[in-house]
This record gives structure tokens, sequence and C-alpha cells, in this order.
């Protein structure tokens, strides 16, 4: 089992995908580090040899933000415009679609599931 960056990537995947376990890599910067490391994209981890993952984890380190570092980062920056009182920021606060989506319809994986206003249960019958 390789352990790159705090994480354990899969061994029976390939290596270009197996890289994209790890928080802030995607499939583009997999195959740059790949070519960077002189690793061919097909081979599966459990086959890296110790020298081949060692290049790989010093390319991720030396290049690359990462796993908790990225996440704090991103972390901050929302909380920074938050702070500063942006129209993301109130956004982000409010939990709607921060790049101009429309939510008259849609948007729901923001919004959550969706509530119903008025008139959604029948009245109980009464007696009189």
């Amino acid at each position: 089992m390789a352990r790159i960056s705090g994480v354990v990537i899969p061994s029976e995947k390939q290596v270009q995908i197996a890289l994209t376990y790890i928080y802030g890599i995607g499939p583009k910067h997999s195959s740059t580090i790949l070519a960077a490391a002189n690793v061919k994209p097909t081979t599966r981890v459990k086959d890296l040899t110790e020298a081949e993952e060692q290049r790989i984890r010093e390319i991720i380190d030396r290049d690359y933000t990462t796993e908790g570092d990225l996440q704090r980062l991103v972390t901050n920056n929302i909380k920074r415009l938050k702070d500063v009182g942006a129209y993301r920021g109130l956004r982000h606060k409010a939990g709607l679609p921060t790049r101009g989506q429309r939510t008259r319809t849609n948007a729901r994986t923001r919004k959550g599931k969706a509530v119903a206003v008025g008139g959604a249960q029948p009245k109980a019958a009464s007696k009189t």
C-alpha cells in the first residue's frame, strides 16, 4: 500500500487514477506528476518500485498544495469573504450558489430539500 500526502492510495488501481484519491490532485495534475516522475500512467500502484514512489512523493510535496493544507486555505478564503461582507461571502453564509446560477428552479444541491409553502396539507374535517 502506497502512502502519499497522508493518504493510502488503492493498490489495485492504475497510478494515474489512484493519485486522484488525494485531495487537490485531479486527472490533469496526476498525468503531469507522472510525466515528471518518469512513471507510466498505466502501471498499477502495487507494481511501483520504491524509487518511483519516492519520486512521486517528492514532486507532490515540492510542487503541490494538497489535503489538509489545501482545505485550510480554501476554508480561510471563504471565511475572509464572509468577514469582509463580500457578495460571495453572503451567498456562502446563506447556503446559496455563489457563481451566478439561477435559484428560482434548480440549485437543490446547495439549498437542500425543498420545503412546501402553504396549502400543502388538506384541512381536517371538523364536526359542527
